[in-house]
């Protein structure tokens, strides 16, 4: 079960406040009207390249790290035994990826074709792995770890003889990760695909490579040696230079949230340091937080506003009223395309209703 606790304790308005963009974010583009009738930011590109829409999820990973980071930096502080916060990350890692499994399943749960992958086990695994890195390495094993994460997968993807295709293969049948996916979970995968998974196996190797590179960034972060101005120009040249590799890298592996490429998760990363450095300048650098408050708001039960995004997307088509909301309403009142973001917004605005009552109330569920 979840935690529910009252936190008064001082925090970064900044990282708050970017987690709730990106929480609003990842609300808006899971809930459009009709794909086939929606502005093209707000989907994920059909195989190569990148828009708005595949960033959401590894920004959303690139926090977990950041989070960690002040997380454990003030516990070890305080005298904690690392071994024990890993027990306690291993508990809270199970519970979100039960949570997913749960949000696969809703409400039928048929067994032989549960999903098992998913956007929450992704994380629940990630932020697992991150933490272990992070308690038992210095910053050097992180990059280290990094890299070694890239480097496996590229050579795997590059190199494994798969069955029937060959190596190197980067399409979405005949890849190692969809192989590895396909025999090791049959019947378990996306059920929009059946025989891969966007979350599977293989890919979650630079997945976790967004999260080492948010607990680089929490590192720089609490650094006093240097004064915030110093901290914000840092997080830009990390940004541009981690966007600038990943277009370079490119040339070599595609850009492809679908297998989360190595230059992907680069660019991924390279991208919210420059979202964060955005909102570090002006919140907390700057000390200009009224814009903050709304995203802070969205961002103070982040999984929690996630679960009920979904199910409550999933309960409008199951008792048959999402159908005729859209039609009858958002379809009567503006074109398709508009139609289509205005029910998104929607999703958006019940879900901050109940983010809201949340906050008010003092209560943050913490899995």
């Amino acid at each position: 079960m979840a935690n529910i606790v009252s936190s008064s304790a001082k925090r970064l308005v900044s990282l708050d406040a970017f987690r709730g963009a990106t929480m609003a974010s990842m609300v808006l583009v899971n809930n459009n009207g009709n794909s086939l009738t929606t502005f093209a930011p707000l989907l994920h590109a059909k195989w190569n390249g990148w828009t708005f829409t595949d960033l959401v999820f590894p920004f959303f990973l690139w926090i977990v790290g950041v989070s960690m980071t002040f997380s454990y930096a003030r516990r070890i502080e305080e005298g904690a035994d690392r071994s024990k916060l890993l027990l306690h990350t291993l508990r809270r890692a199970a519970m979100i990826f039960a949570l997913g499994l749960l949000l696969n399943g809703f409400p039928f749960y048929d067994l032989s074709t549960l999903r098992i992958p998913g956007v929450l086990q992704r994380i629940a695994v990630c932020y697992l792995i991150g933490s272990f890195v992070y308690l038992y390495t210095q910053w050097r094993g992180q990059v280290y770890t990094i890299i070694g994460c890239c480097a496996a997968y590229w050579m795997m993807m590059a190199l494994v003889d798969v069955p029937g295709y060959g190596p190197g293969v980067l399409e979405p049948i005949g890849n190692f990760g969809q192989w590895v996916d396909n025999m090791l979970l049959p019947g378990h995968l996306y059920s929009n695909t059946k025989v891969w998974d966007p979350e599977g196996f293989v890919s979650t190797l630079p997945a976790i490579a967004n999260v080492l590179f948010g607990a680089l960034c929490g590192a720089l972060l609490r650094r006093g040696d240097l004064q915030p101005a110093e901290k914000t120009a840092w997080l830009m040249v990390s940004g541009v230079a981690l966007a600038s590799l990943a277009g370079f890298l490119d040339h070599f592996m595609p850009i492809n949230k679908q297998l989360w490429t190595p230059p992907y998760a680069l660019l991924s990363s390279g991208f919210a340091f420059l979202g964060f450095a955005t909102c570090y300048w002006f919140a907390d650098v700057l000390g200009k937080k009224s814009w903050c408050g709304p995203l802070v708001i969205y961002g103070s039960n982040a999984i929690t506003i996630y679960a009920a995004s979904g199910l409550f997307a999933r309960m409008l088509s199951l008792l048959g009223w999402r159908q005729p909301l859209y039609d009858g309403f958002f379809g009567a009142v503006a074109p398709p395309m508009l139609a289509s973001l205005l029910y998104a917004l929607m999703h958006v605005a019940v879900m901050y209703s109940l983010a809201w009552t949340l906050h008010r109330r003092g209560i943050f569920l913490r899995f």
